[in-house]
Formats: C-alpha cells, sequence, structure tokens
C-alpha cells in the first residue's frame, strides 16, 4: 500500500513538473532609493518591462524619504540587512560606500561600455580605474523663459551674453514682467542656478574642473571670478525683495506668469509643465561672445549599484545590465522628463522643453558641477561656502574678488593637491 500511494505521488510530482507548474521559486531583487516620488513609474513601466524579459526575477522597489536616505541606508548597509539594489547618490557618499567595501565594483559589468567617463566620473574612484554604480540619469542647467513674453516683447532666444542684458534691460524697461525669477534666501540657489550654471563658459568645463582639483588653477584666477562679475549683474533684475524670496517662491514667481525667465534646473520641467499656464522654451547659458565653445552642467544625479553583501549577485547583475541599456533608458528619460539619460545612445524625449535640454548636448560640452568631487571633502566645504558666496555677491555684501579669495583660502585650509 505505502509502495503504491508512493508511486502515486512520484508520478504526480513529476506530471506536474512536466506540465511546467512546479519550477525553482523566484527571484526577488530589493531597490533601495531615495527617489520615493518615483514609486509610480518603477512600478507601472521599468518593473513589468524587465520582468517581461527576464522571468524568474521580481523587482521590489522599496524607497526610502529623501532627507532619511543616506542615515537609513548606511545603517541597514553596516547591519547587513539592506536591499540587493542600490541607489547611489553622486560622488563622495558613494565613494565612501565603495572604498568600505559595501558596494561591488561593475567596471567591466556588461553595458558599461554605454557610458563616457564623464558619464561615470560621479560613481568611479578618483584615478578612474574602477566605477561602482551605473549612471542612470543627470540633470542640465540652462535657463526656462516665458514664450509668450519673449513673444510679446519681440525677444529673440539670447545667445551672447550681449544678448541676455540686452533682452533683461528691453523686459525691465517693459515693466510687466521681473527679468529673472531667483532669489538669495535659502543659498543654494545663487550658487547651483546662477554660478554652477553659467561658469563652466568662463573655466572651460571639465578642463577648468580638472586644473583646479590638480592645483593648476585656483579659484581667484580670472576664469573662477568672472562668473562672480557675471553673477553680480544679475541683481537689478531680480526683481524687489529678492534677498527674502525663497526656491518656492522663485518657482511660483515664474509658473504665475509674473516672471520671464527663470534661471534653471531641468528637474524643473514636470512641476512647470504641470502649473504653467503658458508656452515655455528653454536656452542653454549664453556664452561670452559670439562664436566661444559653449559648456553646459550636465550633472550625474543618480545610480544604481549592486550590495556586495547581496545573495542574488549574479540576478542583480542581469538588473543593472539591463540599466545600462538602451531600453531603460529611454524608459526612464521619458518617463521622468528633465533626468535625462547618461547612456551614450541617444533618446529621443517625447517632452518638448525636455528635448530643448537635452539637444545642447553635442553642440556644447558637458562638465560636472566644480564643487562635487573631492572639493568638498573637508571643513569648511567647498559647495556650502560656495552657496553663501554667491548670494553674497548677488546682494552686494562681497566683491566677486573677495568671494573668490574667500573660498580659495578655505580650500587651502585643508585641501592639498596631489603631487
Amino acid at each position: 500500500m505505502k509502495n503504491t500511494a508512493l508511486k502515486s505521488l512520484l508520478l504526480a510530482s513529476s506530471l506536474l513538473s512536466s506540465a511546467g507548474l512546479v519550477h525553482a521559486a523566484d527571484v526577488t531583487l530589493t531597490v533601495e532609493s531615495w527617489r520615493n516620488d518615483d514609486l509610480q513609474i518603477w512600478q507601472e513601466k521599468i518593473i513589468p518591462a524587465f520582468e517581461a524579459k527576464n522571468p524568474g526575477i521580481k523587482i521590489v522597489f522599496s524607497p526610502t524619504a529623501p532627507t532619511e536616505y543616506n542615515a537609513s541606508l548606511n545603517a541597514k548597509l553596516d547591519a547587513g540587512s539592506a536591499g540587493d539594489i542600490i541607489t547611489c547618490r553622486p560622488f563622495d557618499a558613494s565613494l565612501e560606500l565603495f572604498n568600505k567595501k559595501q558596494l561591488t565594483d561593475i567596471t567591466s559589468l556588461p553595458g558599461m561600455e554605454n557610458f563616457s567617463p564623464v558619464a561615470k566620473a560621479a560613481w568611479s574612484t578618483d584615478d578612474g580605474k574602477s566605477t561602482f554604480c551605473v549612471p542612470m540619469a543627470s540633470v542640465i542647467h540652462g535657463f526656462i523663459y516665458n514664450k509668450d513674453a519673449f513673444d510679446k516683447l519681440g525677444i529673440s532666444v539670447p545667445k551672447t551674453q550681449d544678448e541676455f542684458y540686452a533682452a533683461l534691460d528691453k523686459i525691465k524697461a517693459d515693466g510687466t514682467y521681473i527679468p529673472l525669477a531667483m532669489g538669495t534666501k535659502d543659498l543654494w540657489e545663487a550658487a547651483t542656478m546662477g554660478y554652477q550654471n553659467i561658469g563652466p563658459n568662463y573655466w572651460k568645463g571639465e578642463d577648468g574642473r580638472a586644473a583646479l582639483i590638480a592645483g593648476k588653477q585656483k579659484l581667484t584666477d580670472a576664469d573662477w571670478v568672472k562668473p562672480y562679475e557675471e553673477l553680480a549683474k544679475w541683481k537689478p533684475y531680480l526683481g524687489d525683495g529678492f534677498e527674502a524670496q525663497t526656491y518656492s517662491d522663485s518657482q511660483n514667481l515664474f509658473t504665475l506668469g509674473r516672471a520671464a525667465i527663470y534661471p534653471a534646473g531641468s528637474w524643473e520641467i514636470s512641476l512647470f509643465n504641470s502649473q504653467a499656464q503658458f508656452k515655455m522654451g528653454a536656452f542653454p547659458p549664453p556664452v561670452p561672445k559670439a562664436g566661444d565653445t559653449g559648456y553646459i552642467s550636465d550633472h550625474p544625479d543618480i545610480g544604481v549599484a549592486l550590495n556586495t553583501k547581496s545573495t542574488h549577485a549574479e540576478e542583480a547583475k542581469k538588473f543593472l545590465s539591463w540599466v545600462a541599456s538602451p531600453e531603460f533608458a529611454d524608459i526612464y528619460a521619458n518617463a521622468l522628463p528633465g533626468f535625462f539619460s547618461l547612456n551614450s545612445n541617444p533618446v529621443k524625449m517625447s517632452d518638448p522643453l525636455a528635448q530643448e535640454f537635452v539637444s545642447w548636448r553635442g553642440p556644447y560640452k558637458s562638465t560636472v558641477r566644480s564643487t562635487y568631487q573631492i572639493l568638498s571633502r573637508g571643513t569648511p566645504n567647498l559647495e556650502n561656502e560656495t552657496w553663501v558666496e554667491s548670494a553674497n555677491v548677488i546682494n552686494g555684501t562681497d566683491t566677486p574678488a573677495v568671494a573668490a579669495e574667500k573660498l580659495q583660502k578655505g580650500l587651502d585650509s585643508w585641501y592639498k593637491p596631489a603631487k
């Protein structure tokens, strides 16, 4: 009787197996991220696209609030409880995790050939020999403008600094619009949408940034002071009370149609599309004079890595290789207009404002924010000090030369370039 029952059980098992009803359990990969705003995009677009081509691997997107992410992730990594896939901040925060052997070296991962050295710089060692995150997206700096205002006033998109100031003068003289929507209360706007926006045209992008890191240039050199001289000229165009104007105030001034030009990061696109009741366009930082090579801040913002303690490393590598593919680049960039693929394969953007921003790649040379790699590891922190001095220059409380001297003195107090 027992033998008969056993035979029946074995036969049933064999039939189920041959019918494909018994198979190895699916592997589930957990993605750690701070991008809680992206939960719906992951659930509706990214995860289904990957799982359709990779049966047996399931993805769970598990975001933490942005302000809590770094501390939460570090605690989980230290405890060995973090997810398989780690979403990477750019530069030093992720480099520290790699140096602690918490992120895997993926230099030779299939798909990494789709990214340039500049695209990988935010997630590579200082010598560029090891890369530990797949680049996902960058944000591009420039200016968003009210097309209706430009049409009404007969203003053409400015290509040079002279044309830029001529446009601002015309807007100011008309009186209908504040020429530039930017305040200095929150400090970071003045640096990020001001100094780091127009600065690369003067310090020549990556050439100047590399020279500063190498100690071959100083922040007191003309190429680094000149952007502050330009920022100082913005003051008359910012409107009354700009010193007390917050970041959200600036956004509202522009989307309500009260300002004509917004010094911008491309991350604003989705919000502005949902709020502005007028046509918008964008233009890159005007060059000092006609014929000059143009530069844009095309700043790496987000990447993904493999947790060295993942128990599903092979499956996780399959996912990372897919993130490095043109298919992922197209899905992500179009789902989040203003967060641009760093993949070398061009992505056609369905959003016209996003397409305008990304069209600057090629004609303009890309660089990253000058303070983000290496130069903000000590105290005083150069990034944070640049916020303060950029606001001081616009407010008129420091001259461009004095601001540059303060920044260089602070950097010299702890940073010694490698020999």
